[in-house]
């Protein structure tokens, strides 16, 4: 695929989710998807290898909560893998993004995207979720925290909420059929110092793609039990 044939489908593609996205951050979309092809032929990215279903399944999903973290916010984004929903929106906004991952190849390709694109709003990490959001420069330091598919639930919050400073937003990225597993992390994300807002329901790829988008509020602090040691939340979900 070359430049103008990628323009054309993401141009089309952008109108479900309503935005319009300036040509010269277009070009840095198609760059970073060159590159993560690149580098998935040497280490394991992303099973979707597709280019018309990275710009469905990658970029404008990852473009659906965009305005959540528009405007100076302070945003992590926890279990990134590839840089979804990270680099989209930072290429995108002009938040300052921290994308958290806990393989060092990831990360190490995450940079390499950092560089070659110019993106200056992004702070790569490695590192573990349940030891990073114990540190001080990171715990409850964060306007936004976001993951997309990493965990249910009742285990995603706890990875999250640590980070979240009073009055910011956990958002959980979703496919279908979430309304359980809310249900399930109500007492997560209670204990965790959170409080469910909202659902959002979205229909991608002319209603064949459903994503659902739960918004949860910091309304108090976490307690320092948690997150508990790597492993514990997986293992023992509250």
């Amino acid at each position: 695929m070359n430049y103008n044939e990628f323009e054309n489908v993401f141009k089309e593609k952008e109108k479900e989710i309503e935005l319009n996205i300036p040509d010269e951050k277009i070009d840095k979309l198609y760059k970073y998807m060159k590159s993560l092809l690149e580098w998935n032929e040497k280490i394991n990215l992303t099973a979707i290898t597709d280019e018309n279903e990275i710009i469905e399944k990658h970029f404008i999903d990852s473009l659906t909560i965009l305005k959540y973290v528009e405007n100076n916010k302070k945003v992590i984004d926890v279990g990134t893998g590839a840089g979804f929903p990270g680099i989209p929106l930072a290429i995108n906004c002009n938040s300052d993004i921290t994308l958290l991952d806990s393989l060092n190849k990831r990360v190490k390709f995450l940079d390499e995207v950092k560089q070659q694109l110019g993106i200056t709003n992004i702070k790569n990490i490695h590192g573990r979720a349940e030891d990073v959001a114990r540190q001080k420069q990171c715990r409850e330091m964060y306007d936004v925290a976001v993951s997309r598919a990493v965990a249910p639930m009742n285990v995603l919050v706890e990875y999250l909420l640590p980070f979240v400073k009073i009055g910011g937003l956990c958002i959980c990225m979703k496919g279908p059929n979430t309304s359980e597993e809310i249900e399930i992390a109500e007492n997560a994300i209670n204990i965790l110092g959170g409080k469910y807002i909202e659902k959002e329901n979205i229909k991608l790829d002319n209603g064949k793609i459903e994503r659902n988008i739960i918004i949860i509020e910091k309304i108090k602090s976490t307690s320092d039990k948690y997150p508990r040691k790597a492993g514990m939340p997986t293992k023992q979900p509250l």
